[in-house]
């Protein structure tokens, strides 16, 4: 009784706080249980442990912004998808939250080697190099290369789930600016069979005009270009005005691309600049005003992209 308890650092007269490793437990007693193989899942209504409101550590946290977009064809991402505001048609929404969209024409190897008119297609990217959109023309054969860059055509614009969200329609109209009547036009429809939207060119003796009219036809703003419109080593810009034409509010540019992309290739870089809060339905529009005057003034190649440099 005064020898310490063995295995214990405890003075002489207390008892053991913890059995000793010899302790076999009372008769039946088979040890602690080992490691569990599987649990089963938590019960429904189960918030986890932690304090609410905040995610548990290592767990898959949901309705979080998504960082991995999907991926274009050639590696470039996409645009996430943003909340879609107020009355907005479906696929506009990323048009809330930019004010700046570049253009890219894609090349056609097949229309380059052989000069045969392919289907135009195009890449419309935030500034940010984010794909936005892509376009693609939808003309029979025989259109694209008996009417050129009169033609008329629809221009189907998708996003990045595959649905087309814009379609455009260009008629065909007369192409020489001695004809004021039955000038160009291009209708733009979102989603595609609604109309939101118009460009309409205006006739003058010099400059390229055009209005911007909304889903009633009633004119919200004017397009002014300059009277020689040439692409010669420089941008060529399309200014966006008010009605009255005395406040600039955006501009649609033709990039230069270089000699050899300028001489050997139709196919165009354009950008966009407009007010961050124009309405989304107006940036659509815009989007097609660019199109139409890429088809107008832009289609053709090396020196037959104009005529003494006007349309």
């Amino acid at each position: 009784m005064n020898a310490s308890h063995p295995e214990t650092n405890l003075p002489v007269g207390y008892p053991p706080q913890y059995p000793p490793t010899a302790f076999q437990g009372p008769p039946g007693y088979s040890g602690y249980p080992g490691p569990q193989v599987s649990y089963p899942p938590p019960p429904a209504g189960h918030s986890g442990p932690g304090p609410a409101g905040f995610p548990v550590p290592n767990q898959p946290v949901y309705n979080q912004p998504v960082y991995n977009q999907p991926v274009g064809a050639a590696g470039v991402p996409w645009m996430p998808a943003p909340q879609p505001p107020l009355n907005c048609p479906p696929g506009l929404e990323y048009l809330s939250q930019i004010d700046q969209i570049l253009i890219h024409q894609q090349i056609e190897l097949l229309e380059v080697l052989t000069g045969f008119e392919t289907n135009n297609k195009y890449e419309i990217k935030n500034s940010f190099g984010q794909r936005v959109y892509f376009a693609a023309e939808d003309t029979d054969c025989c259109t694209r290369n008996c009417c050129g860059p009169s033609r008329p055509f629809t221009l189907r614009i998708i996003d990045n789930m595959g649905q087309e969200v814009i379609t455009l329609e260009r008629p065909l109209r007369c192409s020489s600016c001695c004809c004021p009547c039955c000038l160009q036009e291009i209708e733009i429809q979102a989603p595609p069979g609604v109309p939101i939207g118009y460009v309409i060119q205006t006739w003058h003796p010099c400059l390229p005009k055009f209005t911007i009219q909304n889903e009633k036809r009633e004119d919200v703003l004017k397009i002014s270009g300059p009277c020689v419109v040439c692409s010669c080593c420089g941008d060529v810009d399309f200014e966006i005005k008010s009605l009255d034409e005395q406040c600039v509010v955006g501009k649609i540019s033709k990039h230069w691309t270089g000699i050899l992309r300028e001489a050997f290739t139709d196919a165009d870089n354009f950008g966009i600049q407009f007010p961050l809060d124009l309405d989304v339905k107006m940036k659509a529009v815009m989007i097609g005003a660019c199109f139409l005057i890429d088809f107008m003034f832009f289609e053709s190649t090396g020196s037959q992209e104009q005529k003494s440099g006007v349309w």
